[in-house]
């Protein structure tokens, strides 16, 4: 597949509106999307690159550096195909959270994202982050009764994507992280890509691999 960018950090030149945020940091041809909340709630704040800076993050990247999504980990890990962003990039004040309407206005932003990695894994954060994955990119329904405990690290068949919710790492339990790193590395050891060759329709013998 042709790199979109080589740029790691913001590859898709991004400006929201305000006056810090912390853009999305990885592989722009990634086959997994981490996706999270806001930076006030998973970290970047300072680094600039999310799920950084946390105890929750310092986590999560431990079991991304376990199962291969992560070469190394820290303030500007190394990514091995993945891609890391948040549902809502801009910094909220502190101890602040967005309201519905700034959701929805970054909206666009994140969207735009999601499709033009076209990730084959998408792993979201928390429980915003899962519920929005669930309602946009699933025929699965959101319901009150919808617990992210029982949703951590299994697998849900999407419209076109593969996905495996997280739980809010600053809140794992103490087999929560090597439940995870099993489920990644059982996925992995599948064939999780959803791929056709149409290299046979077309001249000569390489294979064209389209999602």
């Amino acid at each position: 597949m042709r790199n979109v960018t080589d740029r790691t950090s913001n590859p898709f030149d991004f400006h929201p509106p305000c006056e810090r945020f912390v853009p999305g940091y990885g592989d722009a041809n990634a086959d997994f999307h981490v996706i999270g909340d806001h930076p006030g709630i998973h970290g970047g704040v300072d680094t600039g690159v999310p799920f950084t800076e946390t105890p929750g993050a310092e986590a999560l990247q431990s079991v991304l550096q376990a199962t291969g999504l992560l070469e190394t980990t820290g303030d500007r890990p190394t990514v091995n195909a993945t891609y890391l962003s948040y549902l809502h990039l801009c910094v909220p004040p502190a101890d602040g959270q967005p309201t519905d309407r700034e959701y929805t206005e970054l909206e666009p932003f994140f969207d735009a994202e999601l499709r033009a990695i076209a990730a084959h894994v998408l792993l979201p954060v928390g429980e915003r982050a899962t519920r929005h994955v669930f309602e946009t990119c699933t025929a699965r329904p959101w319901t009150p009764a919808t617990k992210m405990a029982d949703l951590h690290a299994t697998e849900i068949r999407g419209s076109g994507w593969l996905v495996v919710p997280i739980a809010e790492p600053a809140d794992w339990g103490p087999d929560d992280g090597d439940a995870l790193e099993t489920a990644l590395d059982r996925l992995q050891a599948t064939d999780f890509r959803r791929e056709s060759d149409l290299g046979r329709f077309i001249a000569g013998s390489d294979p064209y691999y389209v999602r």
